[in-house]
């Protein structure tokens, strides 16, 4: 059996953040503000896992009302969603994502966070996709007043 989910993210720039994308620290002039590390890639492939087994999002799972989730390294967060996907007996077939933002340009960083990203979620660099693309000065994103990120998963039946 399979499963199929879709995640979204959004947060907004703020100044004395590191800017965190896929678990990897890119070097810009502002970070992105949020509860945790604010990590607007992992949140959305999270959601994804999550909204594949129909067991939520992770506001649920790790409420921004709860101080011990406070600054969280998401891709710790990352990881306890896919514990949780692992107690239902499934795994990764593929992961596809898409980071929509004017800037920082992110080619360079992005083998690095597909590495990161499987090596959290146990699979094959094989089965990570992640992609960026800007909204050619449109909407929040193309302002530079933050960043977006959109996941689809595949789960297979162990």
């Amino acid at each position: 059996m399979i499963k199929v989910g879709l995640g979204y993210d959004v947060h907004k720039f703020a100044e004395n953040r590191k800017l965190i994308l896929g678990g990897v620290e890119i070097p810009y002039e502002k970070g992105l503000l949020g509860h945790s590390d604010a990590d607007v890639l992992l949140h959305a492939i999270a959601d994804a896992l999550l909204g594949a087994l129909a067991l939520g999002d992770i506001g649920m799972h790790f409420p921004d009302t709860d101080d011990k989730f406070k600054n969280m390294d998401s891709m710790l967060l990352l990881k306890k969603v896919y514990d949780i996907v692992k107690t239902k007996g499934y795994h990764i077939g593929n992961i596809d994502s898409i980071i929509i933002c004017e800037k920082p340009k992110l080619m360079n960083h992005i083998l690095k966070m597909c590495d990161n990203i499987a090596n959290c979620l146990e699979t094959s660099i094989n089965n990570i996709s992640v992609k960026a693309t800007t909204t050619e000065t449109l909407g929040f994103e193309g302002r530079k007043e933050g960043i977006a990120a959109q996941a689809i998963v595949l789960l297979k039946r162990k």
